[in-house]
């Protein structure tokens, strides 16, 4: 048994083909079938049942797939070991991070990162909030940046910075005319939000009138901020978005800006990873350049000025 043999295990019941799962590996297809062949030999049982199409784990395949997970994760954590013990950053490091941060927060920090630390590969991934626990747990991703607290066993979370909401409120909304907004002025009724999935969908619903969100569903959402904003200017409505969101505007949206009186609501973004990831310099390293480079620009500390939104919940 080798863990060769086991990766190539995962990659067929990842793509459920072995010519994909081949492609993806870098390998031939003769080469990955034979491997997982001898290995089906030496166990002396059926991983795959390939009668099907597509082809899926057998009762004992998935019990196989699920020990192999954890083998995969536990070898890799021996080059950790190793570069930990140096002091090297080095190798590939899989970072999850949230779609309402992502395209905010990487631009600032990666190429100063890389730039900093050369050997060290940052593989960004755009996932959701459940994804990145889940591949946290199942040692597929390093670290996650996401919105704390998650409230989840053996992940621990580092925060890095509070962000505060702001309103967009386009010329059409009567609460254009207000130099400043309150939570008490959020009307579900007009309220555009992101769709259900989204951490940053619950912020914003936290911040509404329980009784009026069940008389009242939500009329319009969807899965992108920018979208929001354009709903918001078509005349559909007003939107919430992140503080470093609203600032990547276009120069004729700022003006549609608003923000809330202090305390703002804000969210608080957090540097998690499994409690067993050893690369506790990476993790030291990458959350003192974030705020490094976000210092001046956002609260890396709650303040008086600050509030989480009125209840907390996971993404």
């Amino acid at each position: 048994m080798t863990l060769v043999q086991l990766e190539y295990v995962l990659a067929v019941a990842e793509y459920k083909n072995f010519t994909l799962a081949a492609d993806k590996s870098f390998v031939t297809q003769p080469t990955l079938s034979m491997q997982i062949q001898k290995l089906e030999k030496e166990l002396e049982i059926e991983i795959f049942d390939r009668s099907v199409h597509p082809i899926k784990l057998t009762k004992i395949g998935e019990k196989v797939v699920d020990q192999a997970k954890t083998i995969l994760r536990e070898s890799g954590k021996m080059s950790q070991l190793v570069f930990e013990e140096k002091g090297q950053l080095e190798g590939d490091f899989k970072i999850g991070v949230i779609p309402t941060v992502l395209p905010t927060l990487i631009p600032l920090f990666y190429k100063t990162f890389q730039k900093a630390y050369p050997k060290a590969n940052l593989i960004i991934r755009e996932l959701q909030t459940d994804e990145i626990i889940a591949q946290l747990q199942d040692g597929s991703l390093d670290f996650g940046i996401v919105v704390t607290p998650l409230f989840e066993h053996q992940i621990i979370e580092k925060v890095l910075y509070y962000e505060p909401m702001v309103g967009y409120v386009p010329a059409s909304h009567a609460y254009h005319s207000k130099k400043q907004i309150e939570t008490s002025d959020l009307d579900i009724d007009d309220l555009l939000v992101l769709k259900e999935g989204h951490c940053f969908r619950n912020n914003v619903l936290s911040l509404c009138e329980p009784a009026k969100l069940k008389s009242q569903p939500v009329k319009l959402d969807s899965g992108s901020l920018d979208t929001l904003v354009k709903l918001a200017n078509e005349g559909y409505g007003m939107t919430l978005l992140p503080s470093m969101q609203a600032e990547d505007l276009p120069k004729e949206y700022q003006k549609n800006i608003r923000y809330f009186k202090d305390p703002a609501p804000t969210r608080e973004v957090s540097l998690v990873y499994h409690q067993s990831n050893l690369r506790k310099s990476f993790e030291e390293n990458l959350s003192k350049t974030i705020q490094s480079v976000l210092r001046g620009k956002i609260f890396l500390e709650k303040t008086d000025n600050v509030t989480s939104p009125l209840i907390s919940l996971p993404a």
